[in-house]
């Protein structure tokens, strides 16, 4: 075992590889996130769009024997369901939580309904990157085994930072999300900037899904998300809306889940499940720390529920 070879060092080197590899989806479903709420509305499905995108993702590598055409398939049908989200909550006197909730019900029953028949076939896998190439020890090789989507996601992570402070949709979007009065003062869509920012949000969290499915754990079955989606919005609430900051964040939440296997690998079997759950103990956290009158609205657009 990892921990019984390497001593303590192997439980931090397996964190560290195991907040890489869970950190990912967690990454992708925030970023989208940021993206839609930058303008100015609340996505709560990203649950639904995460297991849909799993899904889809999967089927299309089992079907075409591709991965990254599943991958590019999940985030199409992520955007699809989103624009879904994005069409209701346009029409006059639509709750943007309500809608969220009612398609994260529809999107994860529908992947569960069409994702029956591929519950037991094998897709073909992601291609792994191994970082751990200078190590002799086939388990630190193993924990640094990454997938390219989480260096695309460091690098998307970096230019959406970039630019939603440097380029021209970068301030329509912030500023139809700061302030709807202002954008619309200013000649510019509202409807259209939201559905768009929506949308893209939703290819994101779709995108993330494919990860689940065909990389880390790799397989497609009804139990895939535990969660992520839901707690990816509580990490761009902990993240104040910044792309960089999710991706630090994501790290934590990964490292989080993966701390119950690594203590195991080294011989902690006690408490176990209670290591198991500590990603969900750090959500709550999250929403407490931020639940506070003066972080509750630091860094949140001005037209999100959150700080209205």
């Amino acid at each position: 075992m990892e921990g019984t070879e390497l001593g303590w060092w192997g439980v931090l080197i397996a964190v560290i590889g195991g907040a890489i590899r869970v950190s990912t989806p967690y990454l992708f479903v925030s970023l989208g996130e940021t993206l839609t709420e930058k303008s100015g509305r609340v996505n709560l499905g990203l649950e639904g769009v995460l297991v849909m995108g799993a899904m889809s993702g999967y089927a299309t590598a089992v079907l075409t024997g591709q991965p990254w055409l599943g991958v590019l398939v999940a985030g199409c049908a992520g955007a699809l369901l989103s624009l879904v989200h994005a069409l209701v909550c346009s029409l006059p006197r639509v709750n943007d939580i309500a809608v969220g909730i009612a398609l994260f019900i529809f999107g994860t029953g529908l992947a569960f309904f069409l994702g029956k028949p591929f519950i037991n076939p094998s897709a073909p896998r992601l291609p792994d990157l191994d970082l751990g190439w200078w190590s002799d020890s086939p388990h630190i090789q193993s924990a640094l085994q990454i997938s390219p989507l989480f260096l695309f996601g460091f690098a998307l992570a970096l230019f959406l930072a970039w630019a939603l402070k440097n380029t021209r949709w970068g301030l329509v979007l912030r500023t139809v999300g700061d302030s709807s009065e202002a954008a619309q003062a200013l000649g510019y869509n509202i409807t259209l900037v939201r559905i768009a920012g929506t949308v893209a949000g939703g290819f994101l969290a779709g995108v993330g899904g494919s990860y689940l499915s065909l990389y880390f754990p790799g397989t497609w079955n009804e139990g895939l998300s535990s969660g992520q989606g839901l707690m990816a919005v509580a990490l761009v609430i902990f993240a104040r809306w910044d792309p960089v900051r999710c991706f630090y964040a994501s790290l934590l939440f990964g490292g989080a889940t993966a701390l119950g296997p690594a203590l195991q690998s080294a011989g902690v079997t006690a408490n176990y499940y209670l290591y198991g759950a500590a990603p969900y103990f750090l959500t709550l956290a999250v929403l407490i720390y931020s639940a506070s009158p003066r972080k509750a609205l630091e860094g949140a657009p001005g037209e999100v529920s959150i700080s209205r």
